[in-house]
């Protein structure tokens, strides 16, 4: 299954409360949904208290916590006395593990793509929540079930994005300079040294001294491939950008959106610059969704009315296809046959064949957020404070509950 999360917290895609920081209460169980009213696909969705899972009429609320990619497993915290509390809920049958108590107090920033590992940290500045406050070190907890793994102390200023596909490198965004931040790159720290170094290029050769990217601009949005080996993170307003390639060849760069492909096996990565008009107007305005075999990644511009389709593979940008513009928020969602688009009240369906339009249909507030069901034949839509399901061929609403303080969707929950 492929979950799309808000950058950069794949990994969750993601980060759940963090922010929330280190102050709060045990995982709440909220009112049921609505009376007789049972959400057919449970979900995990991001509400102003943290991350909480929707499961039938059931609603469970965790404040510090964060979902792993593919939604079948969060880590929570809790205070305990000077400590922290973690524990990790298998979201298909709801249960927990045993908690461990991890030594001082830390928040949960990134879950490895399989759930068995989370990388913590003791402020709650997330890689999805921009620019975080100056400091000289950053101390982080590698965890799981059974308690600490790996303490590593970074001489910098750090915030863990993903696990290593294999669990020996945690990939991290070091903001610099570490004091004052204003930019950052992307890094990967081996868990038995301690030490971060440069990532490869795509032809698994090391990144050369000076040439390691530095982004300023907007990280608006991750997504994870279906088999949870590579991370597409979607970047806009970059004027001046030059990538890998640029710094070693010497040619000029000016990408004012592209998307970052992260290699979480090779450990390689590569950027997949976007055609004008992408990456000029509002970040919030661009959304990205992944085809369910992988094999094309879909990025829109509701402002332009423009979509960008991209081989995977070939790692291009195949065509653009024109569409009607739009105002506001963008969210997309891919099934098998269609690609679903949303901006404002708006949610459009796409032929994914040929880009084109089967349907518009318009739903009662703004959208925050598309998740398909697995089998394709509904369509969940956060809105204010509720999601709402529709029927993905047609846009009847099947349905609808109430979600106080809803931000938006995380994905679908349980184990593919």
């Amino acid at each position: 299954m492929t979950v799309t999360i808000s950058r950069r917290g794949i990994l969750t895609l993601l980060a759940g409360a963090g922010a929330a920081a280190l102050a709060g209460c045990e995982p709440a169980r909220g009112p049921a949904s609505a009376p007789g009213v049972a959400i057919p696909d449970p979900l995990l969705v991001r509400v102003d208290g943290g991350e909480a899972l929707l499961r039938g009429t059931d609603r469970r609320t965790f404040p510090r916590a964060v979902g792993s990619a593919d939604g079948g497993w969060i880590f929570a915290t809790a205070p305990d006395g000077p400590d922290t509390a973690c524990w990790r809920i298998d979201t298909t049958t709801g249960h927990a593990s045993p908690k461990t108590v991890l030594p001082g107090r830390w928040a949960p920033q990134a879950v490895s793509g399989d759930g068995t590992g989370v990388a913590l940290t003791t402020t709650g500045a997330t890689a999805s929540g921009g620019r975080p406050p100056g400091r000289n070190a950053t101390p982080v907890l590698v965890a799981d079930v059974n308690g600490v793994r790996h303490r590593l102390d970074l001489r910098g200023n750090f915030v863990p994005e993903a696990f290593t596909a294999e669990h020996t490198g945690l990939f991290v965004l070091e903001w610099l300079p570490a004091t004052a931040p204003d930019r950052y790159r992307v890094r990967v720290v081996d868990l038995a040294t301690g030490e971060p170094g440069p990532l490869s290029t795509r032809d698994k050769t090391p990144v050369p001294p000076g040439a390691e990217e530095e982004m300023r601009g907007d990280g608006r949005q991750a997504v994870l491939a279906p088999d949870r080996t590579v991370l597409y993170t979607l970047y806009t307003h970059q004027p001046g950008h030059q990538h890998t390639r640029d710094l070693v060849s010497g040619r000029p760069g000016n990408a004012h959106a592209f998307v970052h492909t992260l290699n979480l096996a090779a450990r390689w990565a590569y950027c997949i610059d976007l055609p004008h008009p992408f990456g000029e107007a509002a970040a919030a305005g661009h959304a990205m969704a992944i085809s369910p075999d992988g094999g094309r990644l879909l990025v829109t511009d509701v402002s332009s009315g423009t979509v960008a389709d991209i081989s995977t593979e070939e790692l291009t940008v195949r065509r653009t296809v024109p569409q009607d513009r739009g105002t506001g928020a963008a969210h997309a969602a891919a099934g098998d046959d269609r690609l679903f688009l949303a901006a404002g009240t708006t949610v459009r369906a796409l032929d994914l064949t040929r880009l084109t339009g089967t349907a518009d249909w318009q739903v009662r507030e703004p959208v925050t957020g598309l998740v398909l069901s697995r089998d394709g034949s509904r369509l969940h839509v956060g809105q204010r404070d509720a999601v709402s399901w529709h029927d993905a061929a047609t846009g009847r609403e099947l349905g609808r509950v109430p979600v106080p303080g809803l931000v938006g969707l995380h994905g679908l929950a349980g184990s593919a």
